[in-house]
């Protein structure tokens, strides 16, 4: 059996296409297998535009796919879910003519949650002046209200969160635990 590891650099365009063969699996390289070694990040940037932030929701699935987190998990869907709105929000409250927006990824720890493996999601924008509030100081949107429910769901759905200056602009990180 033989696998690819696919690498997108900055011009998002394949970069580097490595073949991982059987012998290789079963040691533990490919998909189906999270490492505990050293964490695993992937980074992006996208075009501050709701196709962008589409194609973020896209990428960072399957990327965890390959990290061995498989599509359609509950761990893949909340990941997917919470880079969703927090893309949505860098899209629409954080955009800056011309500028992107990165998503970073870092899978970090064991093998299963007992081994304490954590997710970690960070969003950063380049608009610093239109800061959202930090964890619990999110309010529940209305019921008829046609916005406001970004954040109260990265409150819901994440195991942290929290905003960070960065120059220029803002990172929005959000911690998940990994679920066997």
């Amino acid at each position: 059996m033989v696998t690819y590891r696919v690498a997108y650099g900055p011009e998002r365009d394949v970069v580097r296409r490595s073949r991982v063969r059987g012998a290789d699996l079963a040691r533990g390289h490919g998909r189906g297998h999270i490492e505990a070694m050293k964490p695993r990040v992937f980074t992006q940037r996208f075009s501050s535009t709701p196709l962008g932030a589409r194609l973020a929701r896209h990428l960072a699935v399957h990327q965890l796919h390959t990290w061995g987190i498989a599509h359609g998990t509950d761990t893949s869907d909340t990941a997917a879910q919470l880079v969703a709105e927090l893309a949505a929000n860098a899209v629409t409250h954080g955009r800056v003519g011309g500028r992107d927006f990165e998503v970073r990824l870092t899978l970090a720890g064991g093998a299963d949650a007992g081994a304490g493996a954590a997710l970690t999601i960070e969003v950063s924008d380049t608009r610093g002046e239109c800061r959202p509030p930090g964890p619990h100081g999110v309010a529940a949107p209305g019921p008829l209200s046609g916005g406001g429910r970004g954040l109260f769901l990265v409150e819901a759905l994440a195991s942290r969160w929290t905003v960070r200056e960065r120059s220029p602009g803002k990172t929005v990180v959000a911690e998940l635990d990994v679920k066997g």
